[in-house]
């Protein structure tokens, strides 16, 4: 009796949690978010580690235009170099309560010691998982395709790079 008890208590639960709305994004809603990656060969011999942060504006509840800044290090083949981004960017964010994948597309420009200072565009792509009404974790994906001088379009995409980054955000 008391496991279909607990098996009635748990399913009510799951089907009441997308009413449990937490992010609930509304035109004017800021978004600051900070991120971080690091990574090292199985030698330890070289590293490299980054970090960005952004700043986004809801025009709509579901439209977010935003500025992302990003720089990293590596000693990694290269002896050590210093590079950066900064893009803008433009994502559709779908409410589903406390998950909430979003959509979209960045251009900005590439910069630093071992690239080729260039402009990019990128789709991306994520999901924000809300801990509470305003913090939340961000998990975000995109493909920066470089416009570099001489470079035909199929070459510009061919020769891009995934970035991917997690990082902590609050809403206000």
């Amino acid at each position: 009796m008391l496991q279909k008890l607990f098996a009635v208590v748990a399913c009510a639960t799951l089907f009441a949690l997308p009413s449990l709305s937490f992010a609930e994004f509304e035109a004017g809603n800021i978004e600051l978010t900070l991120a971080g990656n690091a990574a090292n060969g199985p030698d330890f011999d070289g590293f490299s580690a980054g970090a960005s942060a952004s700043i986004g504006y809801f025009v709509t509840k579901e439209l977010e235009l935003g500025l992302r800044q990003s720089i990293n290090y590596t000693d990694v083949g290269v002896g050590s170099a210093l590079n950066g981004s900064t893009r803008v960017a433009a994502d559709y964010n779908f409410d589903l309560g406390q998950v909430v994948p979003f959509v979209g597309v960045n251009i900005g420009f590439v910069y630093g010691d071992a690239v080729n200072d260039t402009w990019e565009a990128a789709p991306e792509g994520g999901v924000k998982i809300f801990l509470n009404k305003t913090t939340f974790i961000m998990i975000m994906a995109e493909y920066q395709f470089f416009f570099d001088q001489g470079s035909n379009a199929s070459q510009a995409f061919s020769d891009g790079q995934f970035i991917y980054t997690v990082g902590l955000g609050v809403k206000f």
